[in-house]
């Protein structure tokens, strides 16, 4: 197992331990011996480039699909890289602004964010499925439950992903207003901090429905797991942003090899479910003034104050 990979997953592992949340089995036959493990806990120094991220899945499961991702760019930049996984009190906005990381995989809704508040710079977006490089968010439902269409969405509960994702709040929240339905008219709300956790708590009828990224949700739907009653418009997708005080050097370096990476083609090899991202066919470059229309509805919507993380009616 990749040493950098085994690394990651073990930390991992003690957060979940430590906080009683999701176990991951360790292979013992994944050893790493500890002149390795300092080796790679001392490598905090100016020439590693910390790579943050949006929560999608579990912690797990990203971490196995970027770290051989971050090993493209080292071989093809001659830079160092290594993931960090922003704790759970605090935020890859803040992470990427204040340059805690220095480059990060973020939604349109985070970057928007980041953007106004840190100035980050973006380098490149997602290109889907599609050739596309745009997403869309879909609301699913449970397969025995009666709703089936948004009007039926008043009064119900619904669970979000992270307050900050673009797929796992502020789309399922414009598909909303555009019919007629506030977060004051549904009847309990609240945000699970991923589209895994989302997903699984309208498959496990903890909520009436979810909102959420549709590759994850077409794959679920597709296994039978849950049932879509909508697919909203698409919006600029996910993509990669840097901290605005990286030189002009590592922001060409990185940017190229981006433009370059060809997922299905001559490095796909060493890639893991990197077709279950929000990126499988690559990068486009991105631009600022794509994000007009979201950023319209996040000022609208108030995105930008941290939210309670959940609203019950009295």
């Amino acid at each position: 197992m990749n040493i950098r990979l085994l690394f990651i997953i073990v930390i991992i592992f003690l957060i979940s331990c430590e906080n009683e949340t999701a176990r991951l089995e360790i292979n013992p036959e994944d050893n790493i011996n500890k002149v390795e493990l300092n080796k790679l806990i001392e490598s905090t120094n100016e020439s590693l480039f910390l790579f943050g991220f949006d929560l999608r899945s579990s912690p797990q499961e990203d971490a196995r699909q970027y770290v051989p991702f971050l090993d493209y760019l080292e071989k093809t930049t001659d830079l160092s890289f290594e993931l960090r996984f922003t704790p759970s009190d605090n935020n890859i906005i803040d992470d990427l602004g204040r340059g805690i990381v220095k480059f990060a995989a973020i939604g349109a809704g985070s970057y928007i964010q980041a953007r106004r508040k840190y100035d980050v710079i973006p380098l490149v977006r997602g290109i889907n499925e599609f050739n596309k490089a745009e997403y869309r968010s879909v609301i699913a439902v449970s397969n025995d439950s009666p709703i089936s269409t948004i009007q039926e969405l008043s009064g119900k509960r619904l669970a979000f992903g992270s307050f900050t994702s673009t797929q796992g709040h502020i789309i399922p929240r414009i598909v909303l207003i555009n019919y007629g339905i506030t977060l004051e008219d549904l009847g309990y709300y609240e945000y699970l901090g991923s589209h895994f956790d989302c997903a699984n708590a309208v498959i496990s009828n903890q909520f009436d429905a979810c909102g959420l990224q549709d590759t994850m949700g077409e794959g679920l739907a597709q296994e039978g797991r849950f049932r879509i009653i909508y697919r909203s418009k698409y919006y600029p997708s996910s993509g990669i942003a840097a901290n605005k005080d990286l030189s002009p050097d590592v922001l060409i370096k990185v940017k190229r090899a981006l433009l370059d990476f060809e997922p299905k083609g001559g490095n796909a090899a060493n890639l893991y479910k990197w077709e279950k991202t929000e990126m499988p066919n690559g990068f486009v470059e991105a631009h600022d003034e794509d994000y007009e229309e979201l950023r319209h509805y996040i000022n609208e919507f108030n995105i930008f104050p941290e939210p309670e993380k959940s609203h019950k009616k009295e």
